[in-house]
């Protein structure tokens, strides 16, 4: 009777995820976080079974849409770091963050959300100054921005405001949500809110490629690079599934790294801990991430092309690719 209930439980939340989404965002304000944290902890546990043929890994994702003559430089695979600041506690984060990558002579884009906290200009022109990138995050993070395309075209119009205030050239959707034909209404030249594999995701479609790829309006001929991430979100990884170590990014990376792909790596400086207090119930130690970062420089050294996500865009829509 027990196993029953549990399948009929699991039914609803994947049918809620997949086809009431727009109804899970209706009501989560009134959900506990903390019974929200379980809910999906619970419901990844059983996802996870359902999925190890496609994740983390997708074998059939290794090769490009377009033709595509190699890396600059032959260098083997590309590395792009990037982080989603989905509030203010993550923007508090953000400086001790970049001094981990600083340090080890990173750098990387982070997606501020406009319109939930109020972003701080002074860190945004630090971060720039320092060799960083600044992107849009959509513009409430309310999980309504595809609700339908009047709401849409609406919000677009502030986003390429923002985007135009900060000099911005990327946008990435808040809980990866996307319609790639939409987004032609924002001024960009690259989105990044979709994944080569990731069943976890609200909108679970996924891209099948570890490579950037163009996406062209037929109409106008207007054209961006969508650059899909392809190492697996933090927060699925630490807090949701509480893993303990970083071997699955290490697994995905050298998978990615073999086929001579692209690393793009989406994090959040709202979970990290970095050693100030007790770690919260939603945070992972920082160091995780250092980790990573030193284990690509000490197995990779020489042969990655470490570019922003702009510097890849720019790379991509330049002609050094075709359509098959």
């Amino acid at each position: 009777m027990k196993d029953s209930i549990d399948q009929i439980f699991k039914n609803f939340l994947y049918n809620l995820r997949i086809k009431n989404n727009s109804l899970y965002y209706l009501i989560k304000p009134v959900i506990p976080r903390s019974f929200q944290l379980y809910i999906r902890r619970k419901f990844i546990r059983y996802m996870l079974t359902q999925f190890t043929d496609t994740w983390p890994i997708k074998e059939s994702a290794c090769n490009p849409r377009e033709i595509f003559s190699g890396w600059p430089d032959n260098k083997k695979f590309a590395l792009v770091l990037s982080h989603d600041v989905d509030t203010g506690k993550g923007q508090r984060n953000c400086l001790d963050l970049a001094n981990i990558e600083e340090t080890l002579g990173f750098r990387s884009s982070f997606n501020f959300v406009p319109e939930r906290y109020t972003v701080d200009r002074n860190l945004r022109k630090h971060l720039v100054d320092k060799g960083f990138e600044v992107g849009v995050h959509g513009l409430n993070h309310d999980g309504k921005l595809y609700t339908n395309r009047n709401v849409f075209h609406e919000r677009a119009d502030k986003i390429n405001n923002y985007l135009k205030e900060w000099d911005a050239v990327g946008f990435r959707s808040p809980s990866m949500h996307h319609n790639l034909e939409w987004i032609h209404e924002l001024d960009i030249e690259y989105d990044s809110s979709s994944f080569d594999t990731d069943p976890f995701e609200p909108q679970p479609d996924a891209e099948e490629t570890i490579f950037p790829f163009l996406v062209q309006n037929e109409k106008d001929k207007h054209c961006y690079v969508e650059l899909p991430y392809t190492l697996p979100q933090d927060f699925t990884l630490f807090i949701l599934m509480e893993e303990k170590n970083i071997e699955i990014w290490k697994r995905k990376l050298d998978w990615i790294v073999e086929n001579g792909g692209m690393a793009l790596a989406v994090s959040h400086p709202d979970f990290m801990h970095f050693g100030k207090g007790s770690m919260g119930r939603e945070e992972y130690p920082a160091g995780y991430y250092e980790e990573f970062l030193k284990y690509i420089k000490n197995n990779y050294k020489g042969i990655y092309w470490h570019a922003l996500p702009r510097e890849v865009a720019r790379f991509w829509s330049t002609g050094r690719v075709k359509k098959k």
